[in-house]
């Protein structure tokens, strides 16, 4: 070896050590940094939520009627003003329609159904002592251990410091739940923001986008703006296809409820339908309810009951997977359902509640979006 030859200071097996080690710290700090973004965000939401869902609600409202202002311009001749107040009166019309028309029996419905609830919590106890007393006699004796006791007072005391823990958080996320002044007003600006959003006469709201990200390059502004238009159109077909299946299938459960003789079935299979706009919650917790009423109702109920509102739970779920979903939503999210459910509650915990659930599929088809852009665009993988 000459004499003015440096030894390298590393092996090659020692720098590829490194190089590891260097690219997994740079990966750690990249899941970090985003981790502490969705807290940071979460907790931004959770602050100051009651002023942003209602303008999350309006844009998203506009993003989706936009199409039918339009149309109206066009095809009756009208001015953008003119249309938007066409649009709401007819909406109003169909509002009250509906008002009149079926909120009378849904909301007795709702109203019996809470009066009703201490009558079922009483059946379901005495249908499992008479089916089951071996069951309940050892869960009584386990619960008589004193050890057991202790454990459970322990496990109830953590649940309430729990709760006591989340309600200022439901009560800043909800503004309503706590305070039902508080949430009409929240409710009644969201027309008013729709009604401004919807006179815009600019239909693609990422047109001007460009002339604003101009410290970025051409081809770095552009991959935004796709990005965002992206985000924009999954949000729009989301939503707007959720909505109507939820509908359509709220009805049909509503249908088939009240045809199988099940007590408060048309309020139930409406407000199932309704809570099915996040995906896969309105199916389990519509079976957590409507299965054990059914099995215990007084008059009529068993197990033709129950297996009568199960099928129908089945085929309205048959019926969404294979025809409803295809055909409204199509493959717009292209999310597996174990994906959708995952992203459901992972985005709930990090949003803190529903407004996450509710913009789980949008997000991550978002990011899944983004990251096909990265990896072929850049990565080149």
């Amino acid at each position: 070896m000459p004499v003015d030859e440096v030894p390298p200071l590393l092996s090659p097996a020692q720098r590829k050590l490194v190089g590891f080690a260097l690219g997994f710290a740079a990966l750690f700090g990249i899941f970090a940094l985003t981790a502490s973004s969705l807290i940071l965000v979460g907790r931004f939401l959770s602050e100051f939520s009651s002023a942003l869902w209602p303008i999350a609600t309006a844009g998203i409202l506009a993003l989706i009627l936009r199409p039918v202002v339009a149309l109206f311009v066009k095809r009756f001749k009208l001015r953008r003003f003119s249309a938007v107040i066409l649009l709401y009166g007819l909406f109003g019309l169909m509002v009250a329609g509906v008002l009149f028309t079926f909120a009378p029996a849904v909301i007795s419905q709702i109203v019996d159904f809470f009066a009703y609830l201490p009558t079922l919590w009483a059946n379901t106890v005495t249908w499992g002592e008479q089916h089951f007393p071996e069951w309940l006699a050892q869960v009584r004796r386990y619960t008589d251990n004193p050890s057991v006791k202790n454990a459970f007072d322990g496990l109830m005391k953590q649940a309430q410091d729990m709760i006591a823990h989340l309600a200022p958080t439901l009560k800043s996320a909800g503004a309503g739940i706590f305070g039902v002044f508080g949430f009409i007003a929240s409710l009644a600006i969201v027309p008013v923001y729709l009604f401004f959003f919807l006179l815009s006469g600019n239909e693609d709201p990422t047109r001007s986008l460009p002339k604003h990200l101009a410290f970025l390059s051409a081809e770095h502004r552009d991959d935004v703006t796709f990005l965002i238009k992206e985000f924009l159109g999954i949000i729009v077909a989301f939503f707007r296809g959720q909505l109507l299946i939820g509908f359509i299938m709220g009805v049909l459960l509503a249908l088939g409820f009240s045809i199988a003789g099940l007590k408060f079935g048309l309020a139930l299979g409406l407000i199932v339908g309704l809570i099915n706009i996040v995906p896969y919650l309105g199916s389990i917790l519509g079976l957590s309810v409507v299965l054990p009423l059914a099995l215990f109702q007084p008059d009529g109920g068993g197990v033709g009951l129950l297996g009568a509102c199960l099928g129908i739970f089945i085929g309205v779920q048959a019926i969404e997977g294979w025809l409803l979903t295809p055909r409204i939503m199509g493959k717009q999210t292209g999310l597996h359902p174990v994906a959708i459910i995952f992203a459901v509650f992972f985005w709930g915990e990090a949003f803190n509640g529903i407004l996450g659930m509710l913009l789980a599929v949008p997000l991550t088809a978002f990011f899944v979006t983004a990251w096909r852009l990265l990896r072929h665009k850049y990565f080149r993988l």
